[in-house]
């Protein structure tokens, strides 16, 4: 994990097309403003790993019908 020290108003950018910007610093809260693509897809932490979850939960649940369909013939 890379650790920066930035103020308000400074920026780093990402592959060359993500850019991530120190809006506000109150107490032990930080708001950052995002600049990218309209391709590229943003989420919070807790919503990615639900969807990840979710996916994976799914995936199983079709090989698993595929496998019984497989155990019918």
């Amino acid at each position: 994990m890379l650790y920066l020290t930035r103020k308000i108003g400074d920026s780093v950018v990402i592959n060359g097309d993500i850019e991530v910007t120190v809006v506000e610093v109150r107490g032990r809260s930080v708001r950052l403003g995002f600049t990218f693509p309209p391709e590229a897809t943003v989420l919070r932490r807790e919503i990615f790993d639900r969807v990840e979850a979710e996916n994976r939960a799914a995936a199983d649940a079709g090989r698993a019908l595929l496998e019984s369909l497989d155990d019918q013939e």
